[in-house]
């Protein structure tokens, strides 16, 4: 059976990165993104010119309908959708967790929580197995991010929780789910966050001495997706130099 995957976030840094890999691999990548229509079509751009299959959809992923969307219109350009990179997140300005306004909170575990609650729903109605779903949580998860991003080491954790329970859910069907943490990573995120010389700021402190890169993360995302991982579910790895 061909191997058709989503991948949520999918224009930019590691969501980019994973699907050109992926598309290496054989899988037709349904890339979807939000607003920035040219930075994904130049992912499906680059994929079908090295003689891949991919399509660009938009989708509020936090939106139950707009996720339904989503599935249809890669289903109907690509084939059933067997795999799932749930890699849509945002962050915003570093802060206290006193000066974070509920608005934020609520934005933030809408997006990167309920995102993927939605997307895993989804995925569980259409595919029968065999499967497999990759949840890109943080190593914020683990540390907190105190004084920064409490609200999204906090949605994190929640993604972490879904992971280990979902995975539980569905091993009797076929389908593995586990997760990636990556920390310190380079890409535009932290530019949202209000620092985007973050990494190399933290870049003494991490035990490999640098940050790493979206490649690197998305190496990690193609191995727990493939055959190769096929006895691993309810696992995480972390990439984050040794923090």
């Amino acid at each position: 059976m061909s191997k058709v995957v989503i991948i949520t976030g999918g224009g930019r840094g590691i969501g980019a990165a994973t699907a050109q890999l992926l598309a290496g691999q054989g899988y037709a990548v349904g890339v979807n993104y939000l607003k920035n229509q040219e930075a994904a079509q130049s992912v499906v751009s680059a994929i079908r010119a090295a003689g891949g299959r991919a399509v660009a959809v938009q989708a509020d992923v936090s939106n139950e309908a707009e996720v339904d969307a989503l599935f249809e219109k890669t289903q109907q350009a690509l084939g059933q959708v067997t795999h799932l990179v749930n890699n849509a997140g945002i962050l915003f300005t570093q802060s206290t967790l006193a000066e974070i306004s509920t608005e934020r909170f609520q934005k933030v575990l809408t997006t990167n929580v309920m995102s993927a609650f939605l997307c895993a729903k989804a995925f569980i109605h259409q595919c029968q197995g065999p499967g497999a779903i990759v949840n890109v949580s943080s190593g914020a998860a683990k540390s907190g991010s105190p004084f920064e991003y409490v609200d999204y080491a906090a949605s994190k954790g929640a993604m972490d929780t879904m992971t280990k329970g979902l995975s539980l859910e569905l091993a009797g069907q076929g389908i593995r789910v586990n997760g990636v943490r990556p920390g310190f990573i380079h890409t535009d995120m932290h530019a949202d966050g209000g620092e985007p010389g973050r990494v190399e700021r933290l870049a003494p402190q991490i035990p490999l001495k640098r940050g790493g890169t979206p490649k690197e993360v998305a190496q990690a995302i193609v191995w727990l997706l493939s055959d190769e991982a096929s006895y691993v579910t309810g696992s995480f790895i972390d990439l984050a130099g040794g923090r």
